[in-house]
């Protein structure tokens, strides 16, 4: 997949330890960027906002003083109701409208970064290595790109929403004081406010290790469930409910105590928190008190003291939870960004060009491959498939037949030697053009849990219902999806298990045929299938590879006696090659190898 427009730079691969949170920050960045215009109305309209709420108590201070006007005074019907009340109503309207204006404004911008950073790591965990895939556990996996987005957009919404307004509205109320009061009423709401600051992020990041320890039993408590659930029937087949239960509910002990931990943690951080805020209110209404009582100060002076204290002990509780919340985002955000850093280890070259179909002939020169450097799969192969001629390869299991396809396909590069088509290295050609320039039906067939109809449109997913039916039909599966009740809007299941071995492979087959590329690998094609059918569909598929390159791998040579070659391979060597004929005359492994399947054959009948 491409996606030029949102192309971003990948952060940097993980080095297993945790990130710092400036780290974390610095990957959002780019991504605010583009939006920075917005962004910065948005802030504008906060710093409006806030202005209007720290105005709120000084029209309320001006209303209280407005009230000792002696009895009978005119002033009291123009100056009060008028004045001071429409502008508190003012105020208290202004509050409202800047923070929807602020909301609506930046709002997008966040749900906008959430979608495209998902779907990079999404991106990028498909264009990562097969090796990757069968190595990580797919549930735990979802569940860290599921956390990671929404702490993207959690933290983003908490600064613009939470963090920068507190910050501007306690600049404001302390300016504020000291400009209307002294120097001591600035002084206490800064020092409680450094005291408060200090003691948060201290006990948050005590805590983090806790959450920590949530994020990593959850992710395996949840792997554990899907492979569960994915793999029902083998459960089944084995009676061992109990068993993935206690599997189960062995990571679910795991995160019950690492969740008392935490919340444990949060009350001492509450505790904490709400005895520095209230000595600091009381030292502030004390101090407001004395003034009025020795007559520096008035009673709206002791009510403008109070309300800024209340109105600032809100948002300033409030920034406790926010800085736990953006603490925990960037614990969530952490798996998400190891994976978008994830090496990938087979890449484009920098100069790769689309390969240019000439044929499709193919080449394998002195090929060696291990899928571990210490165990070699394949020793030096060599042969050739000529373009429109059918090259099969037969063997026992474990001879590394299934490896010459998946690299074929790219999925892993060759130690040394090289695999060409039609002349181009694969290693020097773009890995989307290679792949739709082959086809393959695999032995082991995985469908999506879709309709019947999706799963052989994947081949061509611009393809119409009757290309869909006509390679349903040349797959002999068309009067057997026609006869079920919803014919191809049929869903197949997890992974196609509503479908036998023999359907779910004929479905595989007619996806290849609709997709109709130069190049074919047929992968023990017909292994589920019974004995009608396989002749069935063996003729069919020598008709699909006619004038085709195809490579068969083949553990019934009777499908493979009419290959213009035949490569048998034995512990990752070529230790014959030739017709069926010519191997048979030669009297070697091939000939004993027929011989035992024409005597299994005969007892079987």
């Amino acid at each position: 997949m491409r996606h030029a427009s949102t192309s971003l730079p990948l952060p940097a691969p993980a080095s297993g330890q945790p990130r710092s949170d400036w780290s974390t920050l610095r990957k959002l960045l780019p991504y605010v960027w583009e939006w920075r215009w917005r962004v910065l109305v948005a802030l504008l309209f906060l710093v409006a906002a806030k202005l209007a709420n720290i105005g709120v108590p000084l029209v309320l201070k001006n209303l209280v003083d407005a009230l000792a006007i002696k009895p009978g005074d005119p002033r009291a019907v123009l100056v009060v109701p008028v004045g001071l009340l429409l502008a508190y109503g003012a105020l208290r309207l202004a509050i409202t409208l800047f923070t929807e204006l602020r909301e609506y404004l930046f709002y997008p911008v966040a749900a906008r970064i959430a979608r495209r950073v998902s779907l990079q790591a999404f991106d990028h965990l498909l264009s990562l290595s097969l090796r990757f895939h069968l190595e990580r556990q797919t549930g735990g996996v979802s569940r860290d790109i599921e956390r990671g987005s929404r702490s993207i957009q959690s933290l983003l919404n908490y600064t613009i929403y939470n963090i920068l307004p507190t910050l501007v509205e306690i600049t404001l109320v302390i300016g504020l004081l000291v400009a209307k009061f002294d120097v001591w009423f600035g002084a206490i709401t800064f020092g409680a406010l450094v005291l408060y600051i200090a003691f948060t992020v201290g006990v948050t990041e005590w805590r983090s290790a806790f959450r920590r320890a949530m994020n990593e039993q959850d992710s395996k408590a949840n792997t554990k469930a899907v492979d569960a659930l994915i793999n029902y029937e083998t459960v089944k087949y084995f009676s061992n409910e109990k068993f993935e239960q206690q599997r189960y509910d062995e990571n679910l002990r795991r995160l019950e105590a690492a969740s008392i931990k935490s919340q444990a943690s949060l009350s001492v951080l509450n505790l904490g928190q709400s005895l520095i805020i209230a000595t600091a209110v009381t030292l502030l209404v004390w101090r407001a008190t004395l003034g009025v009582v020795a007559g520096t100060l008035s009673l709206g002076d002791l009510v403008l003291v109070n309300a800024l204290m209340i109105q600032l002990y809100i948002p300033l509780n409030f920034l406790g939870v926010i800085y736990r919340e953006i603490k925990q985002s960037m614990i969530d955000m952490e798996k998400m960004f190891a994976l978008l850093g994830q090496h990938r280890e087979i890449a484009d070259a920098p100069d790769a060009q689309p390969l240019v179909n000439r044929g499709g002939a193919v080449r394998f020169e002195n090929v060696r491959f291990g899928y571990d450097r210490d165990r070699e799969i394949l020793h030096d192969v060599s042969f050739d498939i000529p373009a429109g001629r059918t090259v099969a390869v037969v063997g026992p299991s474990g001879s590394g037949k299934s490896t010459l396809a998946r690299l074929l396909f790219r999925f892993y590069d060759v130690d040394a030697g090289s695999i060409r088509i039609d002349g181009q290295d694969i290693r020097h050609v773009t890995q989307e053009s290679l792949r739709r320039s082959i086809g393959i039906v695999p032995q082991d067939t995985v469908l999506f849990n879709d309709t019947v109809e999706y799963n052989i449109a994947y081949g061509r997913t611009d393809a119409d219902r009757a290309a869909v039916e006509g390679a349903a039909r040349a797959a002999h599966i068309h009067s057997f999806i026609a006869s079920t009740p919803k014919g191809y809007d049929t869903m197949v299941g997890e992974r196609g298990l509503k479908l036998s071995g023999g359907e779910k492979q004929r479905v595989a087959i007619a996806r290849t045929l609709l997709k109709n590329p130069p190049l074919l690998i047929f992968d023990e094609a017909t292994s589920a299938l019974d004995s009608a059918n396989e002749r069935a569909i063996q003729a069919e598929l020598q008709s699909a590879a006619r004038n085709k390159t195809a490579l068969v791998i083949a553990h019934r040579l009777s499908t493979v006696v009419d290959a213009h070659q035949i490569l048998v391979m034995e512990a990752g060597r070529i230790v014959e090659r030739g017709r069926h004929t010519e191997l048979l005359a030669l009297g070697g492994r091939y000939a004993e190898m027929w011989s035992l399947q024409q005597a299994g054959d005969e007892i079987a009948a």
